[in-house]
């Protein structure tokens, strides 16, 4: 029997848990120093009492940066086997986090399963359960359902929610006097929008706060404060609305870390490139340096098809300046569910930023795998040069396809290649061209 409740409330007692010492073995760091910043709030490791599938993983600016991969199905797509390849898929290509984003049907047996099998973290977003699991409208619910779906959850094993607690009655004022673009895109905050305009009542998820809190800290479980209000267009980037509510946000992480409940702070959405260190700088203030999850941010509004990679650019300036959690973002984003491949290459990207970022931050052994690859590139080791490709599996199959006529150069430079002509020159050795 333990003798705390959540990791947080260990760390200030003193206590290392048994997943401290993994995730500090990961992160290559003194268990003590990372009990110290979980005490602070500065880490997070989201571990619900009930994920005994759990590997667990710390959630910080100071870690490595961590990738969220959302999946679940909808009303148009709901073949649960075809999530549960995703899943797999995810957590193989080195998914932290699966978010369990389903929107029809009978969630619960899913949930149940990514929990009893999935070693990744889970999270969810109570809200999208809510009219599912009632079977009715939005307008009817009551802030005592909504809360009852939060402790569902819970019991159930989720490791973090993201609650979007941060969107008051004043927002929708707030909304209608500034005239965004695009209003609000986070599908979370725009239900609560539209129950808080139909039944004229205060956000319940804000109102009922405490409760929350107590039913988070009874299963350990990590809230994630939502960004309703995140811009959803490069015109909307850091706006009032924006603003104001990480201010709130802010606010609100005070009160669950005075209840020993972890918090993950989640932020923009689209966002000019020279605005996003700015960003990271203002909410590691706000929030006293909450773990801050974001989504992109995406720098450009015009490559539907193509935002895996309009995302990756921002979190890699993202990450690089404090954010410690990337959500990744499939090629299929603004357009439709994401297909296995879309999945496939939405980790990718979101690796490729994540790692880039914790180079420039000095995360201890980043670049070790680079120094690996270059060591074997400049020995043209083609095998290991696969072995440190961050997807072997794709690298092996592009040089396969087209091959070289001589093994020591590749079919783009044959023996033009600058390192077989170094490596002969070096060597005192006849370069041959013809």
């Amino acid at each position: 029997m333990r003798n705390y409740k959540t990791q947080m409330e260990a760390a200030r007692k003193q206590i290392i848990t048994r997943e401290m010492e993994i995730v500090a073995q990961k992160e290559q760091m003194e268990v003590e120093e990372l009990r110290a910043l979980v005490a602070q709030g500065k880490v997070a490791i989201p571990a619900n009492v009930h994920h005994k599938a759990l590997d667990p993983e710390g959630i910080g600016s100071m870690l490595q940066t961590k990738i969220n991969v959302n999946l679940g199905i909808s009303r148009d797509c709901k073949d649960y086997d075809v999530e549960m390849e995703k899943v797999n898929s995810a957590v193989a290509m080195g998914a932290h986090a699966i978010m369990d984003l389903s929107s029809h049907g009978n969630t619960q047996p899913f949930r149940q399963k990514l929990v009893a099998e999935c070693a990744a973290m889970l999270g969810t977003v109570p809200i999208y359960d809510s009219v599912i699991h009632y079977q009715r409208d939005l307008k009817t619910l009551t802030a005592r359902d909504f809360l009852e779906v939060i402790r569902l959850h819970a019991q159930d094993g989720v490791d973090f929610v993201t609650l979007h607690c941060g969107v008051t009655r004043n927002t929708i004022q707030q909304i209608k006097e500034h005239k965004r673009k695009t209003n609000i895109v986070s599908r979370g905050g725009s239900l609560v929008f539209a129950w808080m305009t139909m039944t004229g009542e205060e956000n319940p998820f804000y109102e009922y706060y405490d409760e929350i809190l107590e039913i988070c800290r009874e299963y350990d479980v990590t809230i994630s404060l939502g960004d309703a209000c995140r811009p959803g267009c490069l015109a909307d980037g850091s706006d009032v609305c924006q603003i104001e509510e990480l201010v709130r946000l802010g606010e609100l992480t005070k009160r669950a870390w005075a209840r020993d409940v972890q918090v993950l702070v989640e932020g923009p959405g689209h966002l000019p490139l020279d605005q996003i260190a700015a960003n990271m700088k203002i909410q590691q203030t706000l929030c006293m340096g909450a773990p801050f999850y974001v989504l992109g941010p995406i720098v450009t509004d015009i490559a539907p098809g193509y935002d895996h990679i309009t995302a990756a650019i921002g979190g890699a300036i993202a990450a690089a300046s404090g954010a410690a959690f990337l959500c990744y973002v499939t090629p299929a984003e603004h357009l439709a569910l994401p297909n296995v491949e879309d999945v496939k290459n939405g980790i990718m990207a979101s690796k490729i930023a994540a790692h880039a970022a914790d180079i420039a931050k000095g995360v201890k052994g980043a670049r070790d795998q680079d120094d690996r690859m270059a060591e074997a590139r400049a020995a043209l080791d083609w095998e290991k040069q696969f072995e440190n490709a961050m997807d072997p599996e794709t690298a092996r199959r592009i040089r396969e396809e087209r091959k070289p006529e001589n093994d020591d150069s590749c079919s783009m430079c044959g023996k033009l290649c600058a390192i077989r002509s170094m490596n002969k020159a070096l060597a005192g050795l006849e370069i041959d061209i013809l």
